[in-house]
């Protein structure tokens, strides 16, 4: 078993136990009830019936079902972790490298740098909240439960949820900062491109550098379509650079492109504290600036 161990907010003072489980923490209704036939809600320490008014201050204990790797069996050497608790982990992942495994993406991804990095469990399982492009190097927030992937999984495009990233671009945008609002469709095979029957798209840009004919961009996503940054700077005339698909592939960047995950900034899903992590952008790619 897992615990996860919370105080009662003075807000749900005098509220049934049931509805703070269904509402705040949003159990469904089958974990609450698989719970509490197991004798695993309590409530200061004590198994708790679920209709019972619970008080401001009091400690409300889930035992849930263990998928989470005890922390004790890591493999330091096997994967960059920048943050890591019980209900979540900040991961750093390199390009070029997958961030899922499949029939099709064999070899190394970083599904199974995780799996290793925890001693390969058996049942292990890799809840990444959102994933990064082959090509694209950086932060990865990944739930560490269910309960805790749905309530990150919600966030995402949200205030509670942000995610910034640096791209070094060929060429230089007209305007030094704005709002690329523009739809997004898919074109053929994987290439995405803007048009006016698309799904909505807007990324916020600002350029903090430059050189070598080159800009070094900041950008915060407001949505999540597939490969938005790329075909929003490309839209822009001034494509990521070494993106082969969308601009021109660049040798000293093999198999991978200027696009880095730099930052991550979120309500802790159990918490509620805010949680920052930052990743530098990688010397690769700041030499690109270079004249």
């Amino acid at each position: 078993m897992r615990p996860l161990t919370f105080r009662v907010a003075p807000e749900d003072d005098g509220r049934a136990l049931k509805r703070l489980l269904l509402g705040r923490v949003q159990l469904s209704e089958g974990a609450m009830r698989s719970l509490k036939f197991a004798g695993g809600i309590l409530l200061d320490g004590v198994p708790a019936r679920v209709t019972q008014p619970v008080r401001a201050g009091q400690t409300v204990t889930l035992l849930l079902p263990g998928d989470a790797p005890d922390l004790c069996a890591v493999r330091p050497d096997a994967l960059c972790v920048r943050l890591m608790d019980a209900h979540l982990m900040v991961v750093d992942k390199p390009a070029p490298l997958p961030t899922l495994s499949s029939a099709r993406q064999g070899g190394d991804t970083l599904q199974r740098r995780a799996a290793a990095y925890f001693g390969n469990p058996p049942g292990f399982v890799f809840r990444p909240v959102s994933r990064l492009d082959k090509g694209t190097s950086g932060l990865i927030v990944c739930a560490r439960g269910a309960l805790e992937q749905k309530l990150l999984s919600e966030m995402l495009h949200t205030e509670d949820f942000v995610r910034e990233y640096l791209a070094v671009t060929d060429g230089r945008p007209a305007r030094d900062a704005g709002v690329i609002d523009a739809p997004i469709a898919l074109e053929q095979g994987v290439r995405r491109c803007v048009a006016s029957d698309g799904r909505p798209a807007r990324t916020h840009y600002e350029v903090i550098g430059a050189g070598g004919g080159r800009a070094l961009l900041r950008l915060r996503l407001e949505t999540g379509r597939t490969h938005q940054i790329r075909v929003h700077l490309a839209h822009l005339g001034c494509p990521v650079a070494g993106d082969f698909l969308y601009g021109h592939a660049d040798p000293r960047l093999p198999g991978r492109f200027a696009l880095h995950s730099a930052r991550v900034s979120l309500r802790h899903p159990m918490t509620g504290a805010r949680v920052e992590v930052e990743s530098p952008l990688p010397e690769a790619l700041r030499a690109l600036l270079d004249p």
